[in-house]
C-alpha cells in the first residue's frame, strides 16, 4: 500500500499535476532519450552527440520505451515503473523466513524522496539489474555474475556488486560469468552497430559537475573572487574556469585511492559473513560516487537499492549507512528540482543544502568502509561441532522461523 502510495505521488509529480520546483525534469526522456532511440534503431550509436556517455547495452534500454504500444514518454514511465516493482518484490521475497522487511520499507518510503527525477532516469532498470544479481549471488553466483555483467554493460557501477564475494569457488564463478557476459555483450554490439564505443572518449572529456563533492571549493573560492561560472558542459551543469582541470584530476586520483583501498580491504578481510557481500558492494559503490567528479541526482536510486539489499540481512553492518542514505535522498530533493536553480548561481540556499547533501553522503562512505572494515578484521569465530544433533534436517538448518507478516 505504501508503494502505491508514494509511486501515485511520484507519478502526479511527472505528468506536472504536483508541481515540485521549476526545473523540468521529462525533457531527458521526451527529447533526448527518444532523440537517442530514434538514432539507434538505425544500427548506430549517437556518433555525435557528447550526452551520450553509457556502455552498448543501454542502447536496449533507450529501445523497449520505442516498442512499446504508446508513446515514448509513457512507455518509458512504464518501464521503470515495472523495474521498481520488481525491486520491491525481490525485496519482500528475500525478507521471507525471518528475515527483515526494513529493506523493503527503504525502498518504499525512500525512492519517492527523490521526487519526479527518479521516474525520468533510466536508473532505475540499471538498479533492478543489479538488485537481482546481488540477491541471487548468494546462491547461484553464476546467474549473479552474469547480471553483474550485464549492469556494467549498462551502467559501469554494476561490476562493484561482486567485490565481496566469499573467496574460492564462489568468486571464480562469479567473476568468470561477469567477463564472459561484459565481453558477448561487447561483442555482439560491436560487430552489429556502428560506434559502440564512442562513449568512452565523451566520459573521459566530462568536467567537474556543480552537484558533486568537487564542487565544494568552487562555492568557496567564489567568496573570495574566483572568476569561474557554471554551465552545460558533456550533459551536464559543470564548472569552467581556473583550477577545475586539477580539481578534476584529484578526483579521478581519489577513486584510484578508493579502489585501491577497497583491494587491501579484500585482501586483509579475515571473516566472512552472510551479509559480506552486500556490505562491501554498498561500500564501494559510496566510494565511487562520493569521488565521482559527477553526483546527479539519480545516482542516490543506486544507493538506496544497494542499502536496501543490505537490510535485508540481520547480519549487516550498515544500518548507519542507509539512514545517512535517506537524509541524504532528501536534501537531494531540495538540490534538484527544487533550488538548482539557486545552485547554479552560487546563491546560498540551494549551495547550504548542496553541502548539506554531499557531508552526509561523505558520513555514509567513512561510515559504511569502517564498519565493513571492522567488521571483517574480526577472526572467523571457532566452529561448535556437534552443537546440533546429528538427526536434524539440514533444511532445518538453513531456514530460520518464519517472521510475523508486515505490510509495506
Amino acid at each position: 500500500m505504501s508503494w502505491a502510495v508514494t509511486r501515485s505521488l511520484v507519478m502526479l509529480a511527472v505528468l506536472g499535476l504536483l508541481q515540485l520546483g521549476t526545473s523540468d525534469v521529462t525533457s531527458d526522456v521526451k527529447v533526448i532519450y527518444q532523440g537517442w532511440a530514434q538514432v539507434l534503431q538505425t544500427g548506430t550509436f549517437p556518433l555525435d552527440d557528447v550526452t551520450w556517455q553509457y556502455p552498448p547495452l543501454t542502447a536496449l534500454v533507450m529501445l523497449v520505451p520505442h516498442w512499446l504500444p504508446w508513446t515514448y514518454f509513457t512507455g518509458f514511465l512504464v518501464m521503470v515503473a515495472v523495474s521498481d516493482a520488481v525491486v520491491l518484490g525481490l525485496l519482500l521475497r528475500a525478507s521471507r523466513h525471518g528475515r527483515s522487511r526494513a529493506g523493503a520499507w527503504l525502498w518504499a518510503l525512500v525512492v519517492p524522496l527523490l521526487g519526479p527525477t527518479v521516474y525520468c532516469r533510466f536508473d532505475l532498470v540499471v538498479t533492478a539489474v543489479a538488485v537481482v544479481g546481488l540477491l541471487a549471488a548468494a546462491t547461484r553466483p553464476r546467474l549473479g555474475g552474469v547480471l553483474a555483467g550485464m549492469g556494467a554493460m549498462l551502467k559501469v557501477w554494476p561490476v562493484l556488486m561482486v567485490l565481496g564475494t566469499p573467496r574460492g569457488r564462489k568468486t571464480r564463478e562469479t567473476w568468470i560469468a561477469m567477463v564472459v557476459s561484459a565481453l558477448a555483450i561487447g561483442f555482439y554490439y560491436a560487430v552489429t552497430n556502428v560506434g559502440a564505443y564512442s562513449f568512452m572518449s565523451f566520459q573521459e572529456n566530462r568536467g567537474v559537475e556543480i552537484e558533486s563533492l568537487g564542487a565544494l571549493p568552487f562555492y568557496l573560492a567564489h567568496l573570495f573572487g574566483w572568476r569561474g561560472h557554471a554551465e552545460m558542459h558533456y550533459g551536464s551543469t559543470e564548472f569552467l574556469g581556473t583550477g577545475v582541470d586539477l580539481v578534476g584530476k584529484l578526483m579521478v586520483a581519489l577513486s584510484l585511492a578508493a579502489f585501491a583501498w577497497l583491494l587491501l580491504w579484500r585482501f586483509r578481510a579475515r571473516r566472512w559473513t552472510a551479509a559480506t557481500p552486500c556490505d562491501a558492494a554498498l561500500a564501494a559503490l559510496l566510494l565511487f560516487t562520493v569521488t565521482s567528479r559527477v553526483i546527479s541526482p539519480q545516482y542516490l536510486v543506486w544507493l538506496i537499492g544497494i542499502a536496501a539489499v543490505c537490510l535485508v540481512s540481520p547480519q549487516t553492518t550498515q544500518r548507519p549507512t542507509a539512514w545517512l542514505i535517506a537524509a541524504a535522498s532528501l536534501f537531494t530533493f531540495l538540490e534538484f528540482p527544487v533550488f538548482f536553480g539557486d545552485l547554479a548561481a552560487f546563491k546560498p540556499l540551494g549551495v547550504s543544502v548542496l553541502i548539506v547533501r554531499n557531508l552526509l553522503l561523505a558520513a555514509a562512505a567513512v561510515v559504511s568502509c569502517r564498519r565493513l572494515w571492522r567488521e571483517t578484521m574480526r577472526p572467523e569465530p571457532e566452529s561448535v561441532p556437534d552443537a546440533l544433533p546429528a538427526t536434524v534436517p539440514a533444511t532445518v538448518l538453513e531456514t530460520p522461523a518464519a517472521a510475523a507478516p508486515e505490510t509495506t
